[in-house]
């Protein structure tokens, strides 16, 4: 027998045949993809709506639809978890290669944005592109536009999302020592933080001296950073679910993929946020 079938063996749910488990994870007929297409697709009508001055109703009915499918799917994948014990080592492999690949494919989201800010910056006087001359004034950042200090709230939001990543790797370590209370514990100090973070940032918004419209500055800005806010928001919701479960002693030293899967998305996020901190807030917070 092979080490792959002999964990799969150990590891994967008895057959009612009493048969060897299968080495993956054959997924029962489900609604949540379909419900999460249609959820998702009444969400972005709805802000494409709104932005037209109508429909903030169907943006709120498809935020709320899209809360409700995350809810029941994670419920059940918790549920094969948990109760069904359906997630084999092989199943556990092919769900780490997914995570990957899923921050592979947000690290390149975020490239795109870096890519429009540093384009504008670095050939912000290029004479092909009058049409960016006449709007920067051929200067970075453009004429009228104030930046923020990067050293006043931009810093402390940065220490907030450091000291957030010290504490998810805190809550790593509790689990895999199997202290659940103080796993739950530094999870909760942790989840505290990416809310802090994202009130700063709200009011550093209320704070701005630009708008969105304002030019390139403004809206590469605003893309770039608000993007990484709402990263901020989701990874804290995905936090939340792993501090409930922890104090629900679902993670054990051998079984918490739900928790790492969570930790890398932060620690992600923490990444982005220094490239951010670094390129637009101290290297392009030059004044006029």
């Amino acid at each position: 027998m092979t080490d792959v079938t002999a964990s799969t063996v150990q590891d994967g749910p008895p057959q009612q045949d009493g048969g060897i488990p299968h080495p993956y994870h054959l997924v029962n007929p489900s609604p949540w993809p379909l419900l999460g297409a249609f959820a998702a697709g009444l969400l972005a009508v709805g802000a494409v709506l709104s932005m037209h001055g109508e429909g903030v109703w169907l943006l709120i009915l498809g935020f709320v639809a899209v809360l409700a499918v995350m809810v029941g799917w994670w419920r059940d994948v918790i549920h094969e978890s948990v109760v069904e014990k359906a997630h084999s080592a092989v199943t556990k492999l092919g769900m780490r290669y997914g995570m990957l690949f899923f921050i592979a494919s947000e690290v390149m989201f975020f490239v795109a944005f870096f890519w429009a800010y540093f384009d504008a910056h670095l050939f912000v006087n290029e004479a092909q592109q009058y049409a960016r001359v006449e709007a920067t004034g051929g200067v970075w950042p453009p004429e009228g536009i104030k930046t923020f200090d990067p050293f006043h709230l931009p810093f402390l939001m940065t220490l907030v999302l450091l000291l957030s990543g010290c504490t998810v790797t805190w809550a790593h370590h509790a689990i895999l020592e199997g202290k659940q209370d103080e796993a739950a514990r530094a999870l909760g100090i942790t989840v505290l933080l990416g809310v802090v973070f994202s009130c700063l940032q709200a009011y550093e918004y209320a704070q701005a001296y630009f708008g969105f419209t304002d030019g390139i500055y403004a809206s590469t800005f605003y893309m770039a950073t608000g993007f990484h806010g709402l990263h901020v928001i989701i990874g804290t919701i995905f936090l939340a679910v792993c501090w409930w479960r922890c104090a629900q002693g679902h993670f054990t030293p051998k079984s918490h993929f739900g928790f790492e899967a969570a930790a890398w998305y932060w620690h992600f996020v923490d990444v982005v946020w220094l490239f951010l901190f670094v390129s637009v807030y101290w290297w392009g917070a030059g004044a006029h």
